[in-house]
């Protein structure tokens, strides 16, 4: 049984993950980053992430998005320093127009949604994009538009699941991560939320861990979450159809 609330909560934290890796200079984007950042950080999803969103918080001044834009720059496009990919197919085979993207493309054309290429240049496997198609076939979902349960299904399983892991590894092991160091472990917390509400097992790559030197906060939390998981399990989704069994819409949408 779907439970529309938590399908609009997974919409909100897919949407501020949509404008923190698809960074734009108009305000508006960063003003509703911003009240994003604060509807989230009231309910955060464990104690590391609670941490992390008081940071990021006070990491985000509400008069001006330069430090955010800055850091974005470094740590995704600055020549002179280590760069962090962003591409589903980078992780997956080394190449930046590959694989991945072509599974997203597939999975694109059986919905309504399209990239419009005048607003996001990057390729469709790009991350900041995935968060973006995530976020409106989660906010679909919990409009009641339940066609749309299987495509994001598949696109977490067979896409994101597979590399974000070792993204956000990356991001928080990063030398000049400060503000990305806080998104890295709200995603972190994220991530596991929706493999549990998903029923999406770990990928065998090691699995990121933000702070191991606090084992004892850790097991604690792995505490509560095992008690949450009991709860999540008998309301998340379980895949009934195969990833290309899903009936397109003849609308289109182009974000």
């Amino acid at each position: 049984m779907r439970d529309a609330k938590m399908d609009k909560a997974r919409s909100l934290y897919y949407g501020m993950f949509s404008r923190l890796f698809t960074l734009s200079a108009e305000y508006k984007r960063y003003y509703e980053l911003i009240t994003l950042v604060e509807t989230l950080k009231a309910n955060p999803l464990d104690a590391l992430s609670a941490e992390a969103f008081e940071g990021l918080h006070m990491k985000l001044p509400s008069k001006s998005n330069v430090a955010l834009m800055h850091e974005f720059d470094t740590l995704f496009y600055a020549p002179k320093t280590k760069t962090i990919r962003t591409t589903a197919s980078y992780y997956n085979n080394g190449v930046e127009n590959g694989k991945k993207r072509l599974e997203m493309q597939n999975f694109l054309a059986k919905t309504k949604i399209r990239r419009d290429e005048d607003k996001f240049s990057d390729y469709e496997d790009h991350i900041g994009f995935i968060f973006t198609v995530m976020a409106e076939l989660s906010e679909l979902t919990a409009s009641g538009e339940k066609a749309y349960q299987n495509t994001a299904y598949c696109i977490f399983e067979e896409v994101l699941n597979d590399f974000v892991d070792l993204f956000a590894k990356e991001l928080y092991e990063h030398p000049q991560a400060d503000i990305f160091k806080d998104v890295a472990v709200i995603l972190k917390a994220f991530i596991e939320f929706e493999r549990i509400y998903l029923d999406v097992s770990i990928p065998t790559v090691k699995p990121f861990v933000a702070e191991a030197a606090v084992e004892e906060e850790i097991s604690q939390e792995e505490r509560e979450r095992r008690e949450r998981n009991r709860a999540l399990r008998a309301l998340g989704p379980k895949k009934e159809d195969s990833c290309d069994l899903f009936v397109a819409s003849n609308a289109e949408e182009e974000i």
